[in-house]
């Protein structure tokens, strides 16, 4: 090919995904693609395990590795050719492991059960048409009209309602209470933060060198990561995230972190892939099919389970509706691809995008896609069109094909990434008016919570659930003080009901997420 039709070619790519206009190039937005990628693969190896109780050794396990595959192959070409946005689609950790509780997966136990103790047995299909059924909820909740935009009068869904009356200062708390919660997940996959008898967290023992299975040379790999992504970053290196996962795993190499036998093809992860399809599509849960087993096993739910059902379906729509609002706004602010009105670029698109994917999730075998806060580490190296979510795609794609290649990569080089976007999306904390305690309080506890808790959704929760119980007893003591004193002082001003009612609704649902129990 000629110069000049790789030059129309590169333009036509530049004009379709507007890399230019948004200050990128193709260039930068493929490294933040693969750094994307690279910060995310682990969820192709660690949903599997969170579902399965018996981990590699279930049938399933090879179906839903390639389920999650597929599923973010899906998310991410939404992303890019739909919304054209760099924020790259995949199951999520938090419904995941909901899942597994559901099919007595991988936490070990079955978490739904009856009064008596008895487990509620679903099935795997079973768990796969609630994830379907909350993810058709979750689209006609995207599409289904709530007004109109302000500033544009076009018509707006719900969940775009929804992010509206979100108070300010709780969406500027999301970002930094996201980028906490990434920050602390990036340290315990590095094992940089460890579990403690006394103080439930604590940090890992460096006089253990060699001690356990890994010790403290997780998290010498975790730093060297960070340290490098820092430095190059510093002195603006193009890919500065991606090199630093790569030096970092070099350097994992000799300390053993880095499994070189993965790439051999020994252990769990194998490079014959052709088998494992045979199975993935034979709609039999018995060979290991996920493939559309909502409608093999998935109508069959066992008696008496109804209620657990219903409130299940809610709370997985209430996590993907939250979870995704507070990625998107948080991995938007920092690409600085927010409008006037700090609402995130093409957002209706991103919700529909992801209401597709969820869907889609649930019909091949896996859970609620949504947009994964992993995207901050493309976007921390530059990512701000689809061109980044298209890269993601791809490599998803090889990885069915190329798994232990991907899999070589330890899950603690990419930790250090994690840490550094934690870092990048603490910025927006000082917009926070702190001599208010009506904004403060209800912001720091949507910051908190979210690692505290380990959820976004419960971190937003509890911060509009603070924000309604404090401005309204303040609403209420004005109130009073105003009926007190009117007749006295004339210039005295009724104080205004600033709470709407969309806020009021949005709280009770969160009452009900907190307090109505899923099993009885």
């Amino acid at each position: 090919m000629c110069d000049g039709e790789q030059l129309k070619k590169a333009n036509k790519i530049d004009g379709y995904f507007k890399i230019t206009a948004r200050g990128s190039a193709v260039s930068t937005e493929i490294f933040a693609g693969v750094t994307t990628f690279l910060a995310m693969c682990y969820i192709l190896v660690v949903n599997p395990n969170q579902m399965l109780y018996s981990g590699t050794e279930h049938v399933l396990w090879p179906s839903l590795f390639i389920a999650n595959a597929f599923a973010a192959i899906i998310g991410c070409l939404l992303s890019a050719f739909l919304s054209n946005m760099p924020l790259a689609q995949a199951p999520g950790i938090s419904v995941t492991i909901m899942v597994g509780g559901i099919i007595g997966g991988g936490i070990g136990e079955y978490a739904y059960k009856f009064a008596d103790g008895t487990p509620m047995a679903f099935s795997f299909g079973n768990a796969m048409l609630i994830a379907l059924i909350s993810g058709a909820l979750f689209f006609l909740l995207t599409v289904i009209p709530c007004g109109r935009d302000k500033r544009t009068g076009r018509l707006i869904g719900i969940r775009e309602k929804i992010f509206e009356v979100i108070p300010e200062s709780i969406r500027i708390a999301i970002p930094v209470g996201i980028g906490l919660f990434i920050a602390f997940i990036g340290m315990q996959k590095a094992g940089l933060i460890v579990n403690d008898e006394y103080t439930l967290v604590g940090l890992v023992s460096f006089k253990s060198w060699g001690v356990g299975e890994y010790a403290a040379k997780g998290a010498i790999v975790c730093l060297i990561s960070l340290f490098s992504i820092a430095l190059l970053s510093h002195y603006k290196v193009k890919g500065s995230v991606m090199l630093g996962i790569l030096i970092a795993t070099v350097v994992a190499i000799p300390l053993n972190v880095a499994d070189v036998g993965i790439i051999a093809g020994k252990g769990d992860v194998s490079w014959r892939f052709w088998s494992n399809f045979k199975n993935f599509f034979s709609m039999d849960e018995a060979e290991g099919g996920s493939f559309l087993a909502v409608f093999t096993s998935g109508f069959d739910f066992p008696k008496g389970t109804a209620f657990t059902v219903i409130v299940l379906v809610i709370s997985f729509c209430m996590l993907d509706v939250f979870d995704t609002m507070g990625t998107v706004l948080g991995c938007c602010t920092k690409a600085n691809l927010l409008d006037d009105y700090g609402k995130p670029v093409n957002l209706s698109k991103t919700m529909l995008a992801d209401s597709v994917a969820t869907c889609a999730g649930a019909l091949l075998g896996t859970s609620t896609v949504s947009a994964l806060v992993e995207s901050g580490t493309g976007i921390a190296a530059g990512g701000k069109t689809g061109l980044t979510a298209l890269t993601s795609s791809v490599l998803f794609l090889l990885s069915i094909f190329l798994l232990p290649l991907f899999a070589f990569i330890p899950v603690e080089a990419a930790a250090g990434a994690l840490i550094y976007v934690g870092v990048l999306m603490m910025g927006s904390v000082v917009k926070i008016d702190f001599n208010d305690l009506r904004i403060a309080l209800p912001a720091f506890v949507t910051i908190v919570m979210m690692p505290l808790t380990y959820s976004i959704t419960s971190g937003i929760g509890l911060g509009v659930i603070t924000f309604v119980v404090i401005n309204g007893l303040c609403y209420l003591i004005d109130l009073i003080k105003y009926a007190a004193t009117r007749k006295k002082n004339e210039e005295a001003v009724k104080p205004k009901w600033t709470i709407s009612v969309v806020m009021l609704i949005i709280t009770a649902f969160f009452l009900v997420y907190f307090f109505v129990p899923t099993a009885i």
